[in-house]
């Protein structure tokens, strides 16, 4: 899957980087130096992925998504030296569909931004989400693991539809329980920790090491299709 990939980071070193090796998965690659030039490039010719820096000069990460946002649903991969709790949910509650902290695996980038792309392909002719070995049909109400029919309940149905429907964004807890309202009737963070637990018995492989439905500590979770290796 070849696609055009604009990239906004101010480090030239990481910026090259991460150049060099969406350029070798066949992507093509624009590199701009700051969230103003970023917008701008956006609107001029619109990529199919937006490879974002957090800390940038004239307008930062965070504003260029907040702006990005009331223009376009592009998926961004954001790309952040701060690790704090806050910091990371106020990325995603700006929009963000994924990120990943500095310093990363490039490889890890490619995987990612690949599972972004194939998101943004999907078409409304066909109404399947397909993650991986994973389908959700919302039409027909259906999940299939592996080719096989798997019993969901309404609320692991809401939950899994809302994660295959955005593949590798992490969700915070408090995000997939507004998914939960009108289909359980006591709902707590518990309550979605334990439709996780029920799906990957439902979905994985080996439910004791979750590769689909997976854990972003400290945040929550993600539906990938398969767990991300670093190096």
């Amino acid at each position: 899957m070849c696609a055009y990939v604009l990239v906004a980071e101010d480090d030239q070193k990481q910026a090259e980087l991460a150049r060099r090796y969406l350029e070798r998965e066949g992507h093509e690659v624009v590199v701009v130096a700051d969230g103003r030039a970023a917008l701008e490039q956006i609107r001029q010719r619109p990529p199919a992925l937006l490879v974002l820096d957090v800390m940038m000069p004239k307008v930062d990460g965070l504003d260029v998504c907040r702006i990005l946002r009331r223009e376009s649903d592009l998926p961004v991969l954001m790309l952040t030296a701060r690790s704090t709790e806050d910091d990371l949910l106020l990325g995603l509650d700006l929009g963000a569909d994924d990120y990943m902290t500095k310093p990363y695996s490039p490889r890890e980038l490619v995987a990612r931004a690949r599972s972004l792309l194939r998101r943004g392909q999907r078409t409304q002719t066909d109404p399947v989400l397909r993650v991986g070995a994973v389908h959700v049909d919302p039409v027909r109400h259906e999940v299939r693991s592996d080719g096989r029919l798997v019993d969901c309940t309404p609320g692991e149905f809401q939950l899994l539809q809302a994660m295959a429907a955005q593949p590798a964004r992490a969700f915070t807890r408090d995000q997939l329980l507004g998914y939960l309202h009108g289909f359980d009737r006591y709902i707590t963070n518990r309550t979605v920790d334990v439709h996780v637990m029920n799906l990957r018995r439902k979905i994985e492989p080996n439910p004791r090491k979750p590769a689909r439905l997976v854990t972003v500590y400290g945040i929550g979770y993600k539906l990938v299709e398969e767990s991300p290796r670093v190096g």
